[in-house]
């Protein structure tokens, strides 16, 4: 027997176009995924002002909803996930659904499904603003607890929710991300100059001044080298532009911020090699689409990020700058390395496709709407 059509929500509440981070590329590559592989449902998808009509694919089963609030107001987005969200799904009628946020609306008339891209709140309480931390221990939690299904972003993130929520495997599934499938054909015609490319919010766990001192130790022997840091300017943007001053490197470390996707495919292109120092992570997109792009990287070596880049990188100890500033050096100086690992690297990434992240949640909307 063929399967019912489902009316399925998503609750895109939280995107900030520009403001997010990799959860923006996760929604938006997944509802592209979704829009090709699924012709059969009907998605009604949530948004706030900044998002609007943007968010949502051209394909005919998919229509923005756009709610009467900014998402950039975090108070006002989460009273209206707690109320206006649930009434919004009994006129449409759903069947399930999909938050992709973290977090829940508590009252939801169908089941749900709730992706948790990490638990950094858990692990690392201290990278959170005092009067942030109890509304991510409090929507969290109860987003984990009302949930048919969770999904999380690597067997890391998992095993965190059983461990910081107690809740059984039956409850979570590990969904991957994908792959951004341009990055594979840049890794045919790339064009490396002397910059070191890193794509990373500048947030604390995310070990930019690390990044920074290395880089300081590795430019003396190498003046000629550059390094850009793309990405939001987080908690921790002031600390590292006072230290890139501290450490004479005003004229030779760029922080362009959050930049629109094909200027990152053009670094991609042009960068002599990638890194990724974080100290935490749920999965590490960035990791995945530099290998994609054949641009010879080194990562910190914790999970998941050792295990996404496998192989096809060089790992370091996050804590330790000699190591990180000697695998800059290797990167830059040792051309079989770097052959090597330009190879490697969209072999790796191939594992990882936005497709089967997409049939990967259909089914768990499936299963949580007809259990």
């Amino acid at each position: 027997m063929a399967s019912r059509p489902l009316r399925i929500g998503v609750n895109a509440l939280y995107l900030i176009p520009g403001g997010v981070g990799g959860t923006e590329i996760y929604l938006r590559s997944l509802l592209d995924a979704l829009a090709k592989i699924d012709p059969l449902n009907r998605y009604s998808v949530f948004t706030g002002r900044e998002a609007g009509q943007d968010l949502t694919p051209p394909a005919g089963n998919f229509r923005s909803l756009v709610q009467p609030i900014r998402s950039a107001n975090r108070p006002a987005r989460l009273l209206w996930e707690q109320t206006g969200l649930p009434l919004a799904a009994v006129r449409e009628n759903l069947d399930v659904m999909l938050n992709p946020g973290f977090t829940a609306p508590l009252a939801c008339p169908c089941p749900q499904v709730t992706v948790f891209h990490d638990l950094q709140h858990k692990r690392h309480p201290e990278h959170f603003r005092w009067f942030d931390l109890p509304f991510w221990n409090f929507f969290l939690f109860w987003s984990a607890r009302i949930s048919t299904l969770l999904l999380a972003d690597s067997p890391a993130s998992a095993a965190d929710l059983k461990r910081f929520y107690r809740l059984p495997d039956s409850h979570i599934r590990v969904v991957a991300m994908g792959t951004d499938e341009r990055c594979f054909g840049i890794a045919r015609c790339r064009r490396p100059e002397p910059f070191l490319l890193a794509v990373s919010t500048l947030h604390p766990h995310k070990n930019l001044d690390r990044l920074l001192r290395a880089f300081a130790a590795f430019r003396a022997g190498r003046p000629q080298f550059r390094l850009v840091v793309t990405g939001i300017h987080g908690f921790a943007a002031r600390e590292l532009f006072a230290l890139r001053g501290e450490l004479g490197l005003a004229n030779a470390v760029d922080f362009p911020g959050w930049i629109p996707r094909e200027d990152l495919y053009d670094l991609y292109a042009r960068a002599w090699a990638f890194v990724y120092p974080s100290t935490f992570e749920g999965f590490g997109l960035p990791v995945v689409e530099a290998l994609a792009a054949g641009i010879p990287s080194a990562c910190s070596a914790v999970e998941p990020v050792a295990t996404v880049a496998g192989q096809a990188a060089l790992l370091f100890a996050p804590e330790d700058t000699p190591a990180l500033a000697l695998a800059l050096e290797r990167l830059a100086g040792d051309d079989e390395l770097r052959q090597r690992l330009a190879a490697a690297g969209p072999i790796q990434a191939a594992r990882y496709s936005w497709r089967t992240t997409a049939e990967q949640t259909l089914a768990a909307l499936r299963d949580a709407a007809d259990p």
